[in-house]
């Protein structure tokens, strides 16, 4: 293992910024791993720390294949993390949507294009990625559809879904996108948390990357073969939205499968505790998001469904 600083921001009022990043093997830049970019993406970086000390291992014990070389970065966002911050503290921009970056432009964009310069050559790029939403999420593998994309390679991380999502203008600025642009083959990997760490899907994502290495002849490591991956369209989820706001107390949690009419959560008035309103489910099948925050507004999206078939 070989430790690097990759790029450093000189601060005038803290210390710089150090992004650092860990070398395993040496030869063909095969696969780029990136942690939390953002401040909260604690279990992002936690993810991250495990892989490095997993990967120190393999290393130790031969177990990364000759001429490849693997890049872990697992923090471009402790300065926020620090202060607990989910943007950048300065200006609260999110330095994952200015990305190819620019090295003369504003300060995101400079952690960006430094970020960029050292991962946009690598054959496979992993990111594991947080929602613009509060909530848990059943494990999956995300990509855009830019035309570059190979859902058969997400397979081989076998975790339950692949999602394969239609970008918006907004998501052209994010890692995964402009990966993808420069041909690398970029996927975005989801657990359950962001700023906690649950150490189940923290695990099932470590071996999820494990796994893939391994399946495209980078990694020698025997484990679990996972799981046969369900290919689904974002715009396919049944989306469930609030009536009202209120105090939002869940009934059902990401993975959880409920049927059609089954309540999911209820809205509480925030001064008298009585029920609004109860939330129930338009479809039958598996949530696959669930909201968290204990307040939410009208209007706003607390569930993600994945449909049965017969739905």
């Amino acid at each position: 293992m070989r430790k690097e600083i990759l790029y450093t921001l000189a601060s005038p009022y803290r210390e710089d910024l150090k992004i650092t990043g860990y070398h395993f093997g040496s030869g063909k830049k095969s696969a780029c791993i990136v942690g939390a970019i953002r401040g909260n993406e604690v279990q992002q970086l936690y993810v991250c720390s495990q892989l490095v000390k997993k990967l120190t291992e393999l290393e130790a014990q031969k177990g990364i294949v000759p001429d490849h070389e693997l890049l872990v970065i697992p923090s471009a966002g402790h300065h926020s993390m620090n202060i607990g911050k989910r943007f950048w503290p300065v200006d609260n921009t999110d330095v994952n949507r200015m990305f190819p970056g620019y090295d003369m432009g504003e300060t995101t964009q400079r952690i960006a294009a430094g970020i960029f310069e050292y991962v946009k050559e690598y054959d496979y790029g992993i990111q594991f990625a947080s929602f613009y939403m509060p909530g848990d999420f059943v494990p999956h593998v995300r990509m855009m559809d830019t035309g570059f994309q190979n859902a058969g390679l997400a397979d081989l991380f076998g975790l339950p879904y692949v999602v394969i999502r239609k970008p918006k203008p907004i998501d052209t600025t994010t890692l995964n996108y402009n990966w993808q642009l420069w041909e690398t083959n970029a996927f975005s990997v989801y657990t359950s948390k962001t700023d906690l760490i649950d150490e189940e899907s923290a695990q099932q994502a470590v071996s999820s990357v494990l796994r893939f290495l391994t399946r495209m002849g980078i990694l020698k490591y025997r484990s679990h073969s996972g799981y046969i991956s369900t290919v689904i369209q974002e715009e396919d989820l049944a989306v469930v939205k609030t009536q009202t706001g209120g105090i939002y107390r869940r009934l059902k949690f990401a993975g959880d499968e409920v049927a059609f009419g089954e309540p999911l959560a209820e809205i509480l008035h925030p001064y008298e505790g009585t029920v609004i309103t109860t939330v129930i489910s338009p479809v039958s099948g598996v949530i696959f998001f669930s909201h968290e925050k204990p307040l939410v507004t009208e209007s706003e999206i607390i569930y993600k469904i994945i449909k049965h078939m017969h739905a």
